[in-house]
């Protein structure tokens, strides 16, 4: 049975978020808003949540999932930027955005693009995912929830942990955050390709 956190949406307990810090270092797979709308997510390491998610949502092995971090600096870790994306993508994070850019060999095979070596990345801009994000030290591998045949993500924390509450170990619920996904842009090739449109303005971008 998955633990239900009803946190503040401005200023979540910190005892909570604590709690759901040890429960992912612990092995665990959450649900969890972000500034877009909810997200499953698990350590980078956790195999068997990343299998977990796959079930949930019915992925296959192709699915580009995306690596959640705190700040600019832990996402460096992760990918390569050139000058001229690092500036683009410095200036719109945090936010509601997701980068396709190439891997570093920090991140496992198995979470990059088989034949572009890629691997998606995003710094939210949600006041309950930041300290869970800050705290936690390494990044989340993530994916948006949505439901296998639905249109659009989940909503609402209760009805997330009545949907899935054998299938996660933990929901964190902060209000209704949204059912637009992000902005998807592939820089991979040093070039803007928007990917999918979404919670993020392109516009900052002409």
């Amino acid at each position: 049975m998955a633990k239900y956190f009803d946190v503040h949406p401005e200023n979540p307990q910190r005892r909570s978020i604590g709690q759901v810090v040890d429960l992912v270092r612990s092995g665990g797979l959450i649900a969890y808003p972000t500034d877009s709308c909810f997200a499953l997510g698990c350590l980078l390491g956790n195999k068997d949540g990343l299998d977990r998610i796959r079930a949930i949502r019915q992925l296959d092995d192709r699915h580009h999932f995306t690596l959640v971090c705190h700040d600019f600096a832990q996402l460096g870790q992760f990918v390569y930027l050139t000058n001229t994306v690092f500036r683009a993508v410095k200036s719109a994070t945090p936010g509601p955005y997701t980068f396709i850019l190439p891997a570093t060999k920090e991140v496992p095979r198995r979470l990059m693009h088989p034949r572009k070596r890629t691997v998606g990345v995003r710094i939210p801009d949600h006041v309950v995912t930041q300290p869970n994000h800050a705290e936690r030290g390494e990044p989340l591998v993530s994916t948006t929830l949505l439901m296998p045949g639905e249109d659009e993500p989940m909503t609402q924390g209760w009805e997330i942990k009545e949907m899935l509450d054998h299938a996660v170990d933990a929901v964190i619920d902060s209000g209704d955050c949204g059912t637009e996904p992000t902005t998807v842009i592939d820089f991979s090739d040093d070039e803007m390709e928007v990917v999918r449109e979404g919670a993020g303005d392109l516009t900052r971008f002409e």
